[in-house]
């Protein structure tokens, strides 16, 4: 059975680059599982500059709603999910089941062959939002994260580039 593995940071903390560097040792053909959106031209230009950087040696499964869609058909090596709070956005967007689909996405990560890194963001640390929109999304991201890193292996916090293991692996 493949591994899960929670990477969790603030905005500009490296979890992203630390993922695609978990991923490339984890085996060849790495999947990168996007969940974003090109709404506009600064979010297209962050789409580029990230498929900049991960180079050709990677496959590409746009899922910016279905994410158990896109991890069950590419369960043929390491899938990187690029992001968890991004794929919350969409589904809230949707008015869809986001307690529901997270819950799914852990038992089914813990079902896969290979293994799947997900990257999220760390929405909990800063100030109480100030309207309820944001609110609701900041209690939202906070148990999604907490439904993933419960059925995860590892879970990392990065902060400034630096991973902290904060769950270790599970003895054989």
């Amino acid at each position: 059975m493949g591994k899960s593995i929670l990477i969790t940071g603030g905005a500009r903390s490296g979890k992203s680059a630390l993922a695609e560097r978990m991923a490339l040792a984890l085996g060849p053909a790495p999947v990168y599982v996007a969940t974003a959106e090109a709404g506009d031209g600064e979010m297209a230009a962050r789409i580029a500059a990230h498929r900049a950087r991960r180079g050709p040696e990677w496959d590409l499964i746009e899922a910016p709603r279905d994410l158990a869609g896109a991890l069950s058909r590419s369960d043929t090596g390491p899938r990187l999910v690029d992001c968890l709070t991004l794929w919350l956005s969409n589904l809230m967007a949707a008015d869809a089941d986001w307690e529901g689909a997270a819950a799914g996405i852990a038992r089914l990560a813990a079902r896969q062959d290979h293994p799947v890194i997900f990257v999220t963001n760390e929405v909990g640390s800063g100030i109480v939002p100030d309207n309820a929109l944001a609110r609701r999304f900041r209690d939202a991201a906070g148990c999604v994260n907490q439904i993933v890193a419960e059925a995860a292996d590892e879970v990392y916090l990065c902060v400034a580039g630096q991973p902290l293991r904060v769950k270790p692996p599970h003895a054989p």
